[in-house]
C-alpha cells in the first residue's frame, strides 16, 4: 500500500522516552535521620511521623476517616478529603470532630469525583494554594461490581476501571505534578487489594479484580520513573475489611466463606491499615520503601 515505506521508516527511526534513576548524591533520597539528642520516646515517635499536607480520596467513607485520624495523630498538618458530595455530607459531623481534636491542622473539604481530569488537576491546585504544598496522596477512592463476566455490562466494566484505576492515576499525576515543582519530595500510597493478587471466592468480580491488579503496575511504573523527584510511590492491599459494606443478613454466607479460608478466621478492621499507611508516608521510617505492596489480610492470601 502507498505510504507503508514511509511509515515503516518512521518505525525503525523513531526515538523514545528513556527513563532517568535517581542520582547517589540526591538530597531528596537522603535517608531520614533521627537526632541523637532527644529521648527515647520522642525518636520513636518522630521515626513514624508525618510531615506536611495530604490529601486522601475517598477520605469521607468509613476506612478513610479512620486513616485521616491516625494521619494527624502522628503530625499531618493539613488534610485534603476528596470525595463525592453525598459521602461528605454523610461524615461532615465526624469531620467537624476530627477538626475540633486537632486545632492546630487545616482540614479541607472538595467535592471531586476522581474520574473528572480538570476538576482533579483544579481541586489539586486548590489544596496547593491553600495549605501551601501537598506532600502526600493517599488513593482510597473506589468502587466494587460483583457480577459474572459473561454478564457483566460494558457500563459496569467502564465504571470500575475509571474510578479504580484512571481515577488513581489522574490524582496520581496531578499531585505528582506539584510534588516536582515544590522539588521537596513526597510519598504516595494507592490502593490496591488482596483481589490483586488471586481470584476471590466466592463472588465473581473480574473488573474489580482486573482494576486491582492494574493499580500494582500503575504503582510500579510511577515507583520508577519518579524516584528521581524524590516521590515514593507504594501501595497497599488490604483483605476483607469490617466495614459496611460488608455488612447486611445477604453477605452472610460470603463472610463465612472468607473466614473460613483465612488462617486469622476473620476480616480485618479498618483501625490495622493505619499502621502500614502510617509507615509508607512517614519521613524515617519509610524513606526506603519504594515501589512495595503491602499486604493486610490475615494472611488469606497464603492459599
Amino acid at each position: 500500500m502507498p505510504g507503508d515505506d514511509s511509515a515503516r521508516d518512521q518505525l525503525t527511526n523513531r526515538q523514545i522516552p528513556q527513563m532517568e534513576l535517581s542520582k547517589p548524591l540526591n538530597p531528596l533520597n537522603a535517608p531520614g535521620v533521627l537526632p541523637t539528642d532527644i529521648t527515647p520516646l520522642e525518636r520513636a515517635k518522630r521515626r513514624f511521623g508525618i510531615q506536611g499536607n495530604a490529601i486522601v480520596t475517598g477520605g469521607s467513607g468509613g476506612i478513610g476517616l479512620i486513616v485521616i485520624r491516625a494521619l494527624l495523630e502522628h503530625g499531618a498538618s493539613g488534610v485534603a478529603v476528596f470525595d463525592i458530595p453525598g459521602s461528605l455530607e454523610t461524615a461532615k459531623d465526624t469531620i467537624e470532630t476530627l477538626r475540633s481534636d486537632f486545632t492546630n491542622a487545616r482540614i479541607l473539604t472538595l467535592e471531586v469525583d476522581v474520574r473528572d481530569h480538570d476538576l482533579v488537576e483544579s481541586s489539586v491546585q486548590e489544596v496547593v494554594d491553600k495549605l501551601g504544598s501537598v506532600d502526600m496522596l493517599l488513593c482510597l477512592a473506589g468502587v466494587v461490581h460483583c457480577g459474572h463476566a459473561l454478564e457483566t455490562l460494558n457500563v459496569d466494566w467502564r465504571r470500575v476501571m475509571d474510578v479504580n484505576v484512571t481515577g488513581s492515576w489522574l490524582c496520581a499525576q496531578a499531585v505528582g505534578k506539584r510534588m516536582v515543582a515544590q522539588q521537596t519530595g513526597g510519598s504516595i500510597v494507592l490502593t490496591a487489594s488482596i483481589s490483586a493478587h488471586r481470584v476471590n471466592f466466592p463472588q465473581p468480580q473480574v473488573a474489580y479484580n482486573t482494576s486491582k491488579a492494574a493499580i500494582l503496575q500503575l504503582m510500579r511504573s510511577l515507583a520508577a520513573e519518579w524516584a528521581v523527584h524524590g516521590i515514593r510511590v507504594n501501595s497497599i492491599s488490604p483483605g476483607y475489611m469490617d466495614t459496611i459494606l460488608n455488612h447486611g443478613e445477604g453477605l452472610e454466607e460470603c463472610r463465612n466463606v472468607w473466614a473460613s479460608r483465612n488462617p486469622m478466621a476473620r476480616m480485618g478492621n479498618p483501625e490495622e491499615l493505619t499502621g502500614p499507611i502510617v509507615l509508607l508516608l512517614s519521613s524515617v521510617a519509610g524513606k526506603y520503601i519504594n515501589g512495595a505492596d503491602v499486604v493486610v489480610d490475615g494472611g488469606g492470601i497464603i492459599f
